[in-house]
């Protein structure tokens, strides 16, 4: 697809804009833009390079996820698909379940993802399907229901945990008997049937 310089430039506008002002080299390719002028928009000032094949647009403002977004783009598989989705502590956080100050961002990758992982990042290797996962503005998290399963079956105290599955069921975020179903006969979840089946949660 041929397009002047003015439609190549409000084409990747759009796809920046719903990245939190991040594109990728593919993308930019799509929008109309060739190699060479990659690195004239580059070295003009106009593209800021942040990774590899990875470019911000410096006159969008930061969004509020800015860190959630970039990694997201850094999983991106060789058909440029992001393959990361926020998940267990930080997925927590997200959905304000629980009163934790993560210092690190918890991924969930699929189980054959190769690439190093970055500092100041956890990976889970597990396969999600698309009712375990949410679309943000520019990143993915998993819901609130995956959020609970998987926060059981890892290091969130139990204290954390019950405060979580408070706040899920309270807010309407997922239903007692969904929860029970998710968890029948997986022993993984032991600390989380015993919080259901248990006097500490109770639901209206």
């Amino acid at each position: 697809m041929n397009r002047s310089a003015r439609e190549a430039a409000i084409a990747l506008a759009a796809v920046a804009h719903e990245q939190g002002g991040y594109f990728t080299t593919k993308q930019a390719i799509q929008a109309g833009y060739g190699y060479r002028h990659l690195d004239y928009h580059e070295t003009a000032g106009n593209f800021e390079r942040v990774g590899h094949g990875l470019y911000r647009l410096p006159t969008v403002p930061p969004a509020e996820h800015d860190d959630l977004i970039r990694i997201t783009l850094w999983s991106r598989d060789q058909k440029d698909v992001p393959q990361a989705v926020v998940s267990h502590e930080s997925a927590l956080t997200l959905h304000e379940l629980a009163e934790l100050l993560p210092n690190q961002i918890h991924l969930t990758v699929p189980p054959k993802f190769r690439k190093s992982t970055p500092r100041g990042c956890v990976l889970h290797k597990a396969s999600l399907t698309a009712e375990d996962i949410e679309e943000r503005g520019g990143f993915r998290v998993t819901t609130p229901l995956r959020t609970l399963l998987d926060a059981a079956a890892g290091n969130v105290s139990q204290e954390q945990l019950e405060q979580a599955v408070r706040q899920a069921l309270s807010r309407g975020f997922v239903r007692r008997a969904k929860l029970l179903e998710a968890i029948q006969g997986n022993p993984r979840y032991g600390r989380l049937r015993d919080l259901l089946e248990g006097t500490k949660i109770t639901t209206r």
